[in-house]
């Protein structure tokens, strides 16, 4: 058997971004993968539903493939993963919680008994060829998050997945650091590190101090009905909720569809223990009285369609926000969400509802390790070189400086983009080349069908709008049967624009009119590419506004 002497590690995402992670490690004739996310669509990617990893590359190398190794159940770990599992039939690898929110993902595609899924327990190791890929228990806003120690004939690969060091979890069981300074008196050869929390000094706070805030608040508030969003995933909040919730005799109901599915799972793998007679249907809520009811709700990211969002414009089936209603934000606004996340506070407040929500109060924790634990997982582990991951370029050269100032020499840190081949040996640690890499837009049942051209018209119609110039011509007499008429969308309005429109009207048929006459070949595609160039000088010279022009002219 030839000698392995080098080790390709290749991440399609979740560099130079926010989610949408997934990193390939190559080891001769075998490729796994390390996790399989989605991220949310941004501002210049309107209709998009998420966004997902370009995997060409694994699909062309489908028979090396080996298996997925799943870190967590955040989506933008796991949110990928039906779609790449539609195109390529391999197991995947997870912790009891992480699959038990991952067959409920896969049951929506039909996918579930398609799928090997293979528990792993922390502690335990999985044999691919010849690489073992070693499960360390890490803390993390979801429950059951873990670190993989690769171990390669290189040395060992390390990636920390999404961390951070709490010493006093919810449930008790502190991340493994012992294994972890193992791991680096025996010699780590690369570190791969969570880069999310690069940016803030200090540590994180615990879980536990959220508890000990929420429980301030449900303390005075006697005579309210208690509404809090938080994260569905975010078992160990949710557990203290309920925990406080059945503390000062309140029934608890659950809204919004992801929170009521890993709510489901928890309890039943036992990450969740709910109390008898406290938990409630949320369409029997009217029959308690509000100051006996806690309401947890999905929607900490004002997400259009979220329960939260809909409770605060009045559009909920159930819930009604007024001035008895205290409701608790217990999350930060992801990057990029601010803005939908300040309007929805707004209309919780216009509603009457008092409102607690993170920048004041100590109601949420992130899950990312911050400056001081991440310089902790550099001390233990000794890397040798150092890749910084999860964050965009700002979040990845901080956690580079980091790694510099805790003796990891500057020629052994390495900045990648996605799609760039890290390629390593005992010795050194280089850029080779590149793989197709990018996104894949997810709109509806589509995937990959809406690229830049299509998300370019979508701007334009969403900036200056659509006109539409509809006109008949007369296939004998090259005359038109009546004036063209004109449709316009998120323009003008045309009843107040008549001059306007009867200019473009006049437009319109004097150009078809010419080109009819002219009789050259194809003389339709000339004149509706005439009557486009025209109507945009015209437009534009009047309004100074650039809509989309649609002629459409029918030569019967």
């Amino acid at each position: 058997m030839k000698k392995i002497e080098k080790i390709r590690i290749i991440p399609l995402g979740g560099l130079n971004e926010i989610g949408k992670n997934m990193t390939l490690i190559e080891c001769g004739k075998d490729i796994i993968v390390v996790d399989c996310g989605m991220a949310f669509p941004d501002e210049d990617m309107p209709g998009v539903d998420y966004v997902i990893p370009d995997f060409q590359y694994l699909l062309k190398n489908k028979d090396r493939v080996a298996a997925i190794f799943l870190t967590h159940g955040h989506e933008d770990h796991i949110g990928a993963l039906p779609y790449v599992l539609r195109e390529l039939n391999v197991p995947v690898y997870g912790t009891r919680m992480t699959l038990g929110i991952v067959v409920n993902k896969l049951r929506e595609f039909h996918l579930e008994k398609k799928t090997k899924l293979m528990q792993v327990s922390a502690g335990e190791s999985v044999k691919i060829g010849s690489l073992s890929v070693e499960y360390i228990h890490t803390n993390h806003s979801i429950a059951d998050s873990a670190a993989l120690a690769i171990h390669t004939p290189c040395g060992v690969i390390f990636h920390t997945g999404d961390f951070k060091i709490d010493v006093s979890p919810i449930d008790g069981d502190i991340i493994d650091l012992p294994r972890i300074g193992e791991l680096g008196k025996e010699g780590v050869l690369a570190l791969l590190s969570d880069s999310t929390g690069a940016e803030k000094p200090g540590h994180s706070m615990s879980e536990s101090k959220v508890g000990s805030s929420l429980n301030d608040i449900f303390r005075r508030a006697d005579n309210k009905r208690i509404i809090v969003a938080t994260f569905a995933s975010n078992v160990h909040r949710v557990q203290q909720i309920i925990n406080l919730a059945a503390q000062y005799g309140r029934r608890v109901a659950v809204s919004g569809r992801s929170m009521i599915t890993v709510l489901e799972a928890a309890m039943q793998l036992g990450y969740t223990k709910v109390p008898k007679g406290v938990l409630i249907d949320i369409d029997k809520i009217k029959k308690i009285p509000p100051e006996q009811l806690v309401v947890i709700t999905t929607g900490s990211q004002g997400e259009p369609m979220s329960a939260l969002y809909r409770m605060a414009y009045s559009e909920h089936k159930v819930v009604e926000i007024n001035e008895k209603d205290l409701v608790i934000v217990s999350a930060s606004a992801i990057p990029g969400n601010e803005k939908p996340v300040g309007n929805m506070v707004n209309e919780l407040f216009r509603s009457g509802a008092e409102v607690v929500y993170e920048s004041h109060n100590e109601i949420h924790a992130t899950g990312h390790a911050c400056q001081e634990e991440l310089k902790l997982m550099l001390g233990m582990t000794q890397p040798k070189f150092f890749i910084p991951v999860h964050g965009e370029y700002r979040h990845l050269h901080r956690h580079a400086s980091l790694a510099e100032g805790m003796g990891v020499a500057k020629k052994n840190i390495l900045i990648a983009e996605i799609g760039d081949i890290i390629e390593l040996d005992k010795n050194s640690a280089k850029i080779v080349g590149t793989v197709p890499s990018g996104r894949i837009l997810v709109d509806g049942l589509g995937v990959g069908d809406v690229g830049n051209v299509v998300l370019r018209d979508r701007k334009h119609l969403a900036q200056d709008g659509l006109i539409v110039a509809v006109a008949v011509v007369d296939s004998k007499t090259g005359n038109l049967y009546s004036e063209p008429e004109i449709v316009t969308r998120g323009f003008v309005y045309i009843r107040e624009n008549e001059e306007l429109m009867s200019k473009v009207k006049q437009i319109t048929a004097d150009v078809i009119l010419r080109c009819a006459k002219e009789k050259q070949n194809d003389w339709v595609y000339n004149a509706k590419n005439k009557v486009r160039d025209e109507l945009d000088r015209y437009i534009f010279s009047q309004t100074m506004r650039k809509p989309m022009i649609l002629p459409v002219i029918k030569y019967i």
